[in-house]
């Protein structure tokens, strides 16, 4: 239900939708209510001072693991906007609430700070017309400005939910962030108070219900080293890790539901003539099948042992090498299932808004609170781009304030 004054009239047509089901028809009904056609009009009112938000957010650095000056531009966006209890968690996540007519449910829209660019990168951003260019303007620095405009509007067309929308824009999406902003917030910060979670992450209008889960981790192979031809005979790190990148290299692995492998990084060595005493290398591993993960896992471990086990018997054991195999990423799997009231509602929000998108998978924020049980999907945020995670990121905002529209419907339809 959403409760909006001084109208009587609108005040009765919207709680008797909110007795309805979230079927296409009834988001129709609501995306027709007064106070929702205006909040769609300031959306788009708004969208070139947005599109300029979205540009000057991406132009604060945020690498991996330092994504606090963000961070604060961000709290200061949320007390701007008059969200009440904003704070930064232990993680770094900001949040802010902006309550309900009642506390629950408790509807949880995030978009995460952090992009996979390191310290000292260039985030300088070029536009010409609607078309910007820089690292991280789609991902996710669409998501952040989608969720702003989305607490404009809903306070310019003074709409109130009956339950409670909480914004997080969260740290640790990115690579070996490894969620972490996602994990605090589930396991400590809003442990057992989230009702519903949708994140805003990529472009146009994805729906993402099922979280694909990975392992990833830095395996290193030890060794005494020594001089390349008077301590010839000697077991190599790097040869031990060769045999089993080539090991790994043969895993097969189903079609469906999709699983994978990847040897992503390697390093080791000091010298082209030293046998050297170390090598290491970062292996990730993907599905969204929990089974067939840990079933690679264990195809994973065992290979490892073997590897090292042949390059010692190769040398009759002669400067023997060991393996160590640090997990340094769990990104959980889990799925929302297609018949669920949010993945429904988020397919008649897509109906009545005259959008197509597909249901698909992927890694998202959406991961943890989907293998906690927790109803969540992954919605993107409008526009259009390519060269995500590239320094020539693109972000095309032509008609881009649909996907806030978008949002804004999603949330209000939600939040009841």
């Amino acid at each position: 239900m959403i409760l909006v004054s001084p109208n009587t009239s609108q005040l009765i047509a919207l709680f008797t939708f909110c007795t309805l089901g979230a079927s296409a028809q009834s988001v129709a009904t609501l995306a027709n209510e007064p106070a929702v056609k205006e909040a769609f009009a300031i959306i788009q009112r708004n969208e070139p001072e947005m599109l300029r938000e979205q540009q000057r957010i991406c132009e604060i650095a945020a690498p991996p693991f330092q994504e606090s000056v963000r961070a604060a531009e961000l709290k200061r966006l949320f007390e701007q906007l008059g969200l009440s209890g904003v704070r930064i968690d232990k993680a770094g996540n900001v949040i802010g609430t902006r309550p309900g007519t009642n506390p629950r449910p408790n509807l949880v829209f995030a978009a995460h700070l952090d992009t996979v660019f390191p310290p000292g990168t260039d985030v300088h951003v070029t536009r010409t017309g609607d078309l910007m260019k820089g690292p991280g303007i789609g991902d996710d620095c669409r998501g952040l400005v989608v969720m702003v405009g989305v607490i404009r509007a809903l306070n310019e067309a003074k709409i109130n939910t009956q339950g409670t929308i909480t914004f997080v824009a969260d740290v640790g999406e990115e690579g070996l962030g490894d969620l972490r902003g996602m994990k605090e917030l589930f396991g400590e910060t809003l442990k057992g108070q989230i009702d519903a979670f949708i994140s805003i992450d990529g472009l146009g209008a994805s729906i993402t219900n099922i979280g694909v889960g990975s392992y990833r981790y830095k395996v290193t192979f030890k060794g005494p080293g020594g001089h390349s031809y008077g301590s010839f005979g000697m077991a190599n790190p790097i040869q031990a890790m060769g045999r089993a990148i080539a090991k790994i290299d043969q895993f097969e692995v189903p079609e469906t539901p999709k699983t994978t492998f990847n040897v992503g990084r390697v390093g080791g060595g000091t010298s082209v003539n030293a046998i050297p005493f170390e090598a290491w290398m970062e292996v990730d591993m993907r599905s969204s099948d929990v089974k067939e993960l840990d079933r690679l896992d264990q195809k994973f471990k065992a290979v490892i042992n073997e590897s090292v086990a042949e390059e010692n018997k190769r040398w009759n054991n002669r400067g023997a090498v060991s393996a160590s195999a640090e997990l340094v990423g769990l990104r959980p799997a889990g799925q929302t299932a297609e018949s669920s009231k949010i993945v429904q509602t988020a397919l008649g929000v897509n109906q009545a808004l005259g959008l197509t998108a597909r249901l698909s998978e992927g890694s998202t924020d959406s991961n943890v609170p989907m293998n906690q049980g927790i109803p969540a999907i992954t919605i993107g945020g409008g526009g259009s781009g390519s060269g995500a995670h590239s320094l020539n990121e693109t972000f095309d905002g032509q008609d881009s304030w649909k996907g806030t529209q978008r949002a804004l419907l999603l949330a209000i339809s939600m939040a009841r």
